[in-house]
């Protein structure tokens, strides 16, 4: 049975993370996963059980806890670590670009959104006898 201390303090490191993951700046982005990766860790040792170290003739068998979960939690520090490297590398590059480290939107995704609402429009932009009417685009031309 694990510690009901130990799976709240999985459930705020995941609540404080996926809360830094949507803000607008690298930093807490960064931040936001590597407490993300320090949840994730603890709950998959949490997960492992308790028990012994495993190591065959120093505990019994029965005692162990289980090295399955230790051999992934070290996989995933060093997915958290590269990970983290990566973002870091991007934040400081935005950083020297910019001045800041907050994530812009990007103006072709703004443009497609203003076109699926434009074609969407409240009424089907029909004229009288049935035929599609001509919208010009960003570029002038009719489609």
């Amino acid at each position: 049975m694990p510690n009901l201390l130990l799976v709240v303090v999985v459930g705020v490191l995941f609540a404080c993370g996926v809360t830094l993951l949507l803000e607008r700046t690298l930093t807490r982005v960064i931040l936001g996963l590597t407490l993300l990766g320090n949840g994730t860790n603890l709950l998959i040792l949490l997960g492992g059980g308790y028990g012994g170290p495993p190591i065959v003739g120093v505990t019994p068998q029965s005692e162990m806890s289980d090295p399955l979960a230790q051999a992934m939690i070290l996989t995933a520090i060093v997915i958290t670590l590269g990970m983290t490297a990566l973002l870091l590398a991007m934040a400081y590059r935005s950083w020297v670009l910019t001045g800041h480290d907050e994530v812009q939107d990007d103006i072709e995704d703004r443009r497609i959104m203003q076109r699926a609402e434009r074609d969407q429009g409240p009424e089907s932009q029909d004229d009288a006898d049935g035929e599609p009417a001509l919208v010009p685009d960003d570029e002038g031309t009719s489609r």
